[in-house]
């Protein structure tokens, strides 16, 4: 099994519901293909770097998980048939991107608790 990370832009004209049915669907394809998600980040509405398909903005989201190589094309190609998703990146983690990834999947969770326990 190897370790990939994937981050995708969801259109900016959905709404929450529309997003998070989007993002089950990316997770049902994992599940699919018989992945298993290490970690999964709301990156939130950000500004593009340039306009794709006349908008500005986009809903970011990144999902960590270990897969057969094999099912990487055929999980790409759900995507791109997919309107609501207007960009998508698919690396393959080597064993120094993977520990950083999980550090920093860590000081996220970290934050995360910190921020609700300042609440």
């Amino acid at each position: 099994m190897n370790q990939y990370e994937t981050v995708f832009i969801l259109t900016p004209v959905l709404s929450d519901v529309q997003a998070k049915e989007a993002v089950k669907k990316f997770e049902s394809l994992l599940k699919r293909f018989k992945a298993k998600v290490v970690n999964k980040e709301d990156w939130g509405l950000r500004k593009l770097a340039y306009p794709i398909q006349k908008k500005s903005t986009g809903f970011y989201y990144l999902f960590q998980y270990e897969m057969d190589g094999q099912n990487i094309n055929p999980l790409e190609l759900e995507l791109k048939r997919d309107e609501r998703f207007i960009r998508f990146l698919t690396l393959k983690l080597d064993k120094h991107a993977a520990a950083w990834a999980e550090k920093r999947a860590k000081r996220a969770k970290a934050a995360t608790k910190a921020a609700k326990a300042e609440v």
